[in-house]
Formats: C-alpha cells, sequence, structure tokens
C-alpha cells in the first residue's frame, strides 16, 4: 500500500520493519495568508490597540489573523486613535460597513505585567457587548490576544472559539526530527523532544497535558507518553515488532493501538499505564490508525481487509466491522469531528492525495483540497477547522480549512518541513 510521500518518508524505518502504512532545530516563524471566500463572513473593524507598542506582541494583529482564519470574519480596515475608554460614534461604523468594532490599550504595570483591555462593541446596535482587562506577563501577551479573539468569537457566534488552543505537529530540519508544541496559528513554538529517528503520529491526551507518539530511538517503533510542561516521559507499549499510531479514548483512560506482536498489523487497545493490553480486532489484515468516536461508543480505522486501504468502524470494545469509505480505492487516516457527525480524511484521486470530509450521517463525501500531498487531517475542539498537512512550494506545509473548503490558511514554513499536526483540546 501507498501512503503520502512525507508519511512515507516518515515510516520508511517502519515500512521497513513490515507495516504497509501508519500512522534543537532551527524553526521557521510562520505567516498567515487567507486564501478563498466564505459563503457569508461578519464583518468585523479590530483598531490597533493603544500602546500597543508596549507589548512584544502585536495584539491587533493576532486577534485579526485569528477571527480571519476561523472562517467566520472578514475584517474592515479601522484608522487609529480609538481605545476602550472612547465612545464610538456609530453612524460613522455604520458607514464603514462594518457589524463589530474591537478596540484597547496596552499598559505596563509596575512590576513588569502587561494590561491588557478591549472592548467589543455591536454597531448595528449602538451597544457595548463585552470589555474585559488582563494583566499578563510578557511572555504570555500572544495568548492574552488570542484569549480576546476566542471571547469575541464566542460573543458574535455563541461558539467556542479555539485560538487559545495548542497544536501538536513534527518537523523535520536536516536529519533532525523534532515535536513541537505551538499556538492554534503555529506560532509560538516549543520544541518539546529532538531526535535523530523518526518521530510519528503525535495524538493528544484529553487533559491537554500530554502527547502520546511514535519513537524510533530505541531502533524499533515504541510508544511513549510525555508531559508537555514537565517533559517526562515513559514508554507505553514496547512489544516484540512494531508499536504505532497510537490514539487516546474520549476519557483518558485508554489507547488504541497497532502492534505486529502477533504477525501482521493488529489493533489492540492498553490501559494509560500500560496495563491490559486486549486485542479487539480479529482478522488477517493490516488494521491500523485508529480513532476513537467522541462518544468512545466506535472506533474507526483503516484496513485493507477488502483489498486495499479503506476506513471502517466497529465498537471500542471490539465486534463486527463495518465500511465506512466506498468512493474511490483507496481512504485513510480518519479523524471524527467532536459532534460525530462529520468524518476527515484522506482519499487518492488520480495519484494524489486530498483532504476529503464525509456527513456520517448521510454517507456523502466531498474533497475539499485541490493539492497533491495532503495528509493527517485533525479537528479543531470546536470542530469548526480542520488541520492538515500539504505540501506547498517543495516544501511541506500546515494548512487549516474550514469544513466546506471555502477558507483555507497555510502557515507557511521556510526553514523546515512540518507535518503530521494535531489539534489540542479544550484546556488551556
Amino acid at each position: 500500500m501507498l501512503v503520502p510521500v512525507s508519511r512515507r518518508r516518515s515510516l520508511a524505518a517502519l515500512a521497513a520493519m513490515g507495516a504497509s502504512f501508519g500512522a534543537a532545530p532551527v524553526l521557521a516563524q510562520m505567516r498567515i495568508d487567507i486564501s478563498g471566500v466564505g459563503s457569508t463572513r461578519v464583518p468585523v473593524s479590530i483598531v490597533d490597540f493603544r500602546d500597543e507598542a508596549k507589548s512584544p506582541q502585536p495584539i491587533a494583529a493576532i486577534i485579526r489573523a485569528d477571527l480571519e482564519r476561523s472562517g467566520q470574519f472578514r475584517t474592515v480596515d479601522a484608522p487609529a486613535g480609538l481605545s476602550e475608554t472612547a465612545s464610538p460614534v456609530f453612524t460613522e461604523w455604520r458607514a464603514r460597513q462594518t457589524d463589530w468594532l474591537v478596540a484597547g490599550s496596552v499598559n505596563r504595570l509596575a512590576d513588569g505585567r502587561l494590561d491588557i483591555r478591549f472592548k467589543l462593541w455591536d454597531v448595528v446596535k449602538g451597544t457595548e457587548l463585552v470589555g474585559q482587562a488582563q494583566a499578563v506577563h510578557p511572555d504570555d501577551a500572544r495568548l492574552a490576544a488570542h484569549r480576546i479573539a476566542d471571547l469575541i468569537y464566542e460573543k458574535v457566534t455563541g461558539e467556542k472559539g479555539v485560538f487559545a488552543t495548542r497544536m501538536a505537529y513534527v518537523t523535520k530540519a536536516g536529519r533532525r526530527y523534532s515535536l513541537v508544541v505551538a499556538d492554534a496559528d503555529g506560532e509560538g513554538a516549543k520544541v518539546a523532544l529532538t531526535s535523530a529517528e523518526p518521530i510519528i503520529s503525535p495524538a493528544w491526551a484529553p487533559n491537554g497535558r500530554e502527547l502520546a507518539y511514535v519513537s524510533f530511538e530505541s531502533g524499533k517503533a515504541t510508544v511513549r507518553i510525555q508531559d508537555v510542561q514537565t517533559g517526562g516521559r515513559r514508554v507505553l507499549a514496547d512489544f516484540k515488532g512494531t508499536n504505532s499510531a497510537p490514539a487516546w479514548s474520549p476519557d483518558g483512560n485508554q489507547l488504541a493501538l497497532s502492534l505486529s506482536r502477533d504477525g501482521g498489523t493488529q489493533l489492540f487497545v492498553i490501559n494509560r499505564d500500560g496495563s491490559g493490553l486486549r486485542r479487539i480486532a480479529q482478522s488477517s489484515a493490516i488494521d491500523t490508525e485508529a480513532c476513537y468516536a467522541p462518544d468512545g461508543s466506535k472506533i474507526y480505522f483503516v484496513s485493507d481487509r477488502g483489498g486495499g486501504p479503506q476506513i471502517y468502524r466497529m465498537p471500542a470494545g471490539g465486534g463486527t466491522a463495518e465500511r465506512v469509505t466506498f468512493n474511490g480505492g483507496y481512504n485513510i487516516s480518519p479523524a471524527i469531528s467532536p459532534d460525530g457527525r462529520t468524518m476527515a480524511y484522506i482519499t487518492r484521486a488520480s495519484g494524489a492525495f486530498r483532504l476529503s470530509v464525509m456527513d456520517l450521517g448521510t454517507g456523502q463525501s466531498q474533497q475539499i483540497s485541490e493539492a497533491n500531498d495532503d495528509e493527517s487531517p485533525s479537528f479543531a475542539p470546536n470542530g469548526k477547522l480542520i488541520v492538515y498537512a500539504s505540501r506547498a512550494g517543495g516544501k511541506e506545509v500546515l494548512m487549516t480549512s474550514t469544513l466546506d473548503g471555502k477558507i483555507k490558511t497555510p502557515l507557511l514554513v521556510t526553514l523546515v518541513e512540518v507535518r503530521e499536526p494535531t489539534w489540542g483540546p479544550f484546556v488551556r
């Protein structure tokens, strides 16, 4: 079986051991470049915060980029000079054809912290909707901006924003691999682990504090769990053969794994402390890339039991598997939305690997990417965006997309290859 280009490269060592597919370096800065046209986007004006130069981060620009990337907003140019203490002349802002107005300020406190304040006004109604003040360490200025964007998003749309959540992904710079944790916009990257051997298949624990991943540092594929705050690591699975493709259960008590200890590659579940290993799929096929339904009742996975890689599902405790994908001869890497209604996956069409989504209620699917080398989709915790790896300008890049594919945002990387993103939960 074949896998997308970058994953084939990442899994070369694993493939050599018998599995057919699976799941301090220089880090480049990423920039936001919105493309596509959404069907309905809310116009919002975000004024540069007064005395914003006191912050090491461009607060207003971060908020603008967050809201635009969501696919729900489009920003309308706003002149400087307004802060949260002002009384806007709403007729002037209506003339600018904006529905919402955001302004704020930054002040440095005596203890060195930043006092960041803002207000959100409903221009149509001519009323103040919300105001907030937060005192943060300068190192947390970017997080403060993301939290403001989250509050604006929630007040306007009625749903939680994801801008203050985190992502993890793998980079490759030369011969060094790094497991990286970053903000949801790809910025603020911090290296959690570096290795001369491949790191693949990172997966966030529901508690948002731990990552499971596959490491080759011992000379074979083993599954490890790492605390992203302390850096503490432990081996979860080091059984005979390969140990790969970890996926956390929604309650965080178990993980699904692909192991070749019994020959072939089969699905198992294991308790988070390494006890209670149990095989849940009984077939002679290769079964891998498991993921749980959000209610924990089912496991989706990839199998070649029908001749080519397709996505199946079965009860989480094991049982009869049913096929989910039927369009095309090659479908891999399932990810299920938090509401359980949508599946993102990678399909091969005319030799290209492209991101697709399926309505699990109707079985209807559509490709939402026109690229050639997409891989590893992961849903935002509010289910409104998908992050995935792709290829642009000869390098792997991270992309986010709305579920209809109308708003795509490349998080461009200029110095390193980037792959296998996974979006963290609501915990920060």
